[in-house]
């Protein structure tokens, strides 16, 4: 017989006091970087191409209109006007351009810029309306949308 007594060994349990904090630290990080979005788009639109695009740098004064054949059968035609989560039309572009300036800062509504997001196949009757429409709101910073070539 040996000397020594032989002394079965366990392996120690995981440490988990760090896991609350790691798990609250992953979430945190996915709350900041996930973009929550406003709108549900009920037009389908494929922006056209272009070559000499720049960035809008303050997108909290930036109000989009989208123009497109609509996802849904249910509104008849070629191309239909989105404001916000409505079907509008070129008269309703005035109202909805005075509410979006009441809601901005002061600083925002100087800088207000109206986006066209419009289908590359939309007629450019349409978009004339609505820019007619903007002129009309006084909403003079007009951008359009575009994919890089």
């Amino acid at each position: 017989m040996s000397m020594f007594k032989r002394t079965r060994r366990e392996i120690p349990g995981l440490n988990t006091s760090s896991l609350p904090d790691l798990i609250f630290t992953v979430l945190f990080f996915f709350m900041i970087v996930t973009h929550m979005r406003k709108v549900t788009l009920k037009v389908k639109y494929q922006v056209p191409q272009g070559t000499e695009l720049t960035r809008l740098t303050k997108k909290t004064a930036v109000t989009y209109i989208y123009i497109g054949k609509p996802v849904t059968g249910t509104v008849q035609g070629n191309s239909v006007i989105q404001l916000n989560d409505k079907y509008a039309t070129t008269t309703d572009i005035i109202d909805y351009i005075a509410a979006e300036k009441s809601r901005m800062s002061p600083e925002d509504q100087q800088q207000m810029t109206v986006s066209i997001k419009a289908d590359r196949s939309t007629k450019m009757g349409i978009i004339s309306e609505v820019k007619q429409a903007l002129r009309k709101s006084k909403a003079l910073k007009i951008s359009y949308s575009a994919t890089e070539k």
